[in-house]
């Protein structure tokens, strides 16, 4: 893979930029479908990203040797498919129960997430990662001190994002895996996973907010997104936040240094927070939610800056 400079076009860091702000979109477009009950909503993300990467995922099969898929692989796609699950059910449910701002910093706590559980991996956490994390979760605690305050904060929705964060780090593990010891392709690996995410998810819309395959009523429909009302909605977040946002990011790894996407990805909660503001014309944000919020940021720029000074270290060694 090149890394950043003057190899890399032109056109990878405007590719950067579309799939930053596809991503960072997300949160206000699934907030703004609050009509709809939340597994049904992120389970509609699913179904609609899952049609858009079809085409993909068949041409790439195409071009594989059969058999493409063994049995541990075909596990660790059916885990990282229910952690993909997990994380946006959680992430969708704290959009209805807290600030956006709040629900995208508190999504985005999992680099310090992976710090906290290395020991249990046996992983040696070293003095930037802790100094990260130590950073993070005191901004984490500070903007806390904002619920209650009379605004749209509240604890459960900030808990709810960051078990968000929590179960997002098995889908990364997962993925990682897949893709850079498999090898698997980009398509070949995410659209199953993400057909597994939108079966689970409709599952427990089913079981836990009343939702049939016939009802008349598109927002308690598990196939309602496919009314007039709610495509167009689905289908931006098919083909903006989930193609050329996701699977965007996975392409411009080609030519962009991973550790400068990975810092661009964390000012999600900045970026999101400004989308929101425009498109609603309303931001509250508290005093304690602006600093800890800035400290969140930077711990977890700390804990990916570490990460990469200590892959460059192994590689050398």
């Amino acid at each position: 893979m090149e890394g950043a400079g003057s190899s890399t076009p032109s056109g990878a860091w405007l590719l950067l930029g579309v799939a930053v702000l596809a991503v960072s979109s997300a949160g206000i477009v699934l907030q703004e479908m609050s009509d709809v009950p939340p597994l049904l909503r992120a389970s509609w993300r699913m179904q609609g990203t899952a049609l858009v990467l079809l085409p993909g995922f068949a041409y790439q099969i195409s071009k594989m040797e059969r058999p493409w898929l063994n049995s541990s692989d075909a596990q660790l796609m059916l885990a990282s498919s229910a952690f993909l699950a997990m994380h946006f059910g959680c992430w969708v449910w704290s959009l209805d129960h807290t600030s956006l701002v709040h629900s995208l910093l508190f999504v985005n706590t999992h680099p310090l997430v992976v710090v906290a559980l290395m020991p249990l991996v046996g992983s040696v956490a070293r003095r930037g990662h802790v100094l990260g994390v130590i950073i993070g979760f005191t901004g984490a605690a500070i903007t806390l001190l904002d619920v209650g305050g009379g605004g749209q904060v509240s604890l459960v929705g900030d808990a709810a994002a960051f078990v968000g964060a929590v179960t997002v780090v098995g889908y990364l593990l997962a993925g990682r895996h897949l893709r850079s010891v498999r090898e698997t392709p980009i398509f070949v690996y995410a659209l199953p996973v993400t057909l597994g995410a939108g079966v689970w998810l409709s599952v427990g819309s089913l079981v836990l907010e009343g939702t049939s395959v016939s009802s008349m009523s598109p927002e308690a429909a598990l196939f309602g997104w496919t009314d007039a009302s709610w495509v167009a909605w689905v289908a931006y977040l098919s083909l903006g936040p989930g193609l050329c946002g996701h699977t965007g990011i996975n392409t411009i790894l080609r030519w962009v240094s991973p550790i400068i996407v990975s810092i661009t990805l964390l000012f999600e909660p900045v970026i999101g927070g400004i989308i929101g503001w425009l498109w609603t014309g309303d931001a509250v944000l508290g005093a304690y939610t602006t600093v800890g919020g800035v400290l969140m940021i930077a711990g977890a720029i700390m804990v990916t800056l570490e990460e990469n000074i200590e892959r460059d270290e192994d590689a050398v060694s």
